[in-house]
């Protein structure tokens, strides 16, 4: 049974009093917003089984300042605790990240503040590395606005997210946060989100399953729009918007796999959709990719036996993109195969003609149907013994899999 419970303004007056009647429900809940605009000074942590819903564009959350407080020196791998300069500002409950010049990505630390003594402060996770004097360790009030870590069956809906970039002193590292941002998940949605200006990435999942995101729109963050990545797997990307990125608007990152994006718009990004590394089984469907400044689709280079496989895109519309840099509309690099592109508008600029479709000669079977090209110099430029004649067989998109698709993750449907 869901109970559901409406806040009053009062009742959400902060992001802890939010987090206090997320963390009251006892099994399944559905938390209702009021019409408000709050700036959070602490991330929102999803449970399993609680929905989160906002009153559309009436509930506006928007991020905190981002400040960088120094540590006072090293401090090692694991420990729960973080020396600083100076500890001003900050309070138990609030939600922040360790971080040097070095160590980034999954080696930045992401936790909450249990406790505050003088100039050190306790977090309720270990440190994931080392951090020594000589490269400038810090920890920073860089946070994902809503999180979720080791949840299922959960939801967020009908939010504005602002991430007032102007206001961040440095960027969420996009392995450990994203304004949305979950990880080791699954059967979470987040539907009827509008998402801006954060310094980071638009959403991030991680190491997640069956994660679905609908008609939600992304746009100018410093990162990429939309980064599933990290092995996660059987995931639904429909009608989603995600524009003014500075990186990909869409970035399938290592192992992203089985994964649907459909009916997208991916307009004005750094570049429009970006593959990679064991990214396979994808399929993009009726996408708009459109006036990226690189190529509107990039298979990025890689080598055997981690290249990427077994990816289909059909019906979209691929036009006026690689205005600043990239090789053509389309440009597939290194050893990819199985590759299919069929029923595709393919349009260059003719004051900028470069090819339509750009094809390596390390690539294999890549299947060429029925698209269509207009201002495109050439229309496809390829070795003839990159291009298959005939489709290949492989399954592709989200759909109904044995556990074995997701053995690589370490977990069931309840993580």
């Amino acid at each position: 049974m869901t109970i559901e419970r409406i806040l009053t303004h009062p009742e959400a007056a902060s992001a802890e009093a939010i987090q206090t009647a997320i963390d009251a429900f006892d099994g399944y809940g559905r938390l209702v917003l009021p019409a408000m605009d709050l700036l959070l000074d602490r991330g929102i942590e999803l449970r399993s089984g609680i929905e989160l819903v906002g009153q559309g564009s009436a509930t506006v959350l928007r991020k905190g300042p981002g400040r960088i407080y120094p540590m006072s020196g090293y401090h090692n791998y694991g420990m729960q605790d973080v020396p600083l300069t100076s500890t001003t500002g900050l309070a138990v409950g609030m939600t922040v990240s360790v971080l040097d010049n070095l160590r980034l990505g999954f080696y930045e630390t992401f936790a909450r503040i249990t406790w505050i003594d003088g100039d050190w402060v306790g977090i309720d996770t270990g440190l994931s590395a080392d951090y020594t004097a000589d490269q400038q360790p810090r920890l920073t009030t860089a946070y994902p606005m809503i999180f979720g870590h080791r949840i299922s069956n959960a939801a967020v809906r009908n939010l504005v997210l602002d991430g007032r970039r102007e206001d961040q002193e440095i960027p969420m590292g996009g392995c450990r946060g994203g304004a949305i941002y979950l990880a080791r998940s699954s059967a979470t949605e987040v539907s009827g989100i509008r998402q801006y200006d954060y310094h980071g990435e638009g959403i991030s999942f991680q190491m997640c399953r069956d994660v679905v995101v609908r008609e939600s729109e992304f746009s100018r963050n410093s990162g990429n729009g939309i980064h599933p990545g990290a092995g996660s797997t059987n995931c639904l990307i429909d009608d989603c918007r995600s524009t003014g990125n500075e990186h990909s608007g869409f970035f399938f990152c290592v192992r992203a796999n089985h994964i649907t994006v459909r009916n997208g718009v991916f307009e004005e990004n750094g570049d429009g959709i970006s593959i990679g590394t064991r990214d396979c089984h994808n399929l993009i469907e009726a996408c708009r990719i459109h006036v990226n400044h690189g190529p509107g689709v990039l298979l990025r280079p890689d080598r055997s036996p981690v290249e990427v496989h077994s990816c289909r895109f059909k019906h979209c519309s691929i036009q006026g993109n690689a205005e600043r840099e990239g090789g053509g509309q389309i440009v597939i690099a290194g050893p990819a195969r199985d590759l299919e592109f069929s029923e595709n508008d393919i349009q260059g600029d003719a004051h900028n003609p470069k090819p339509g479709i750009l094809v390596e000669a390390a690539t294999q079977k890549v299947h060429l149907r029925d698209n269509r090209f207009a201002g495109c110099d050439p229309d496809i430029r390829a070795d003839e013994r990159s291009l298959a004649h005939t489709t290949t067989s492989f399954e592709c998109g989200h759909g109904e899999f044995i556990e074995n698709r997701f053995r690589h993750l370490g977990y069931g449907v309840s993580p």
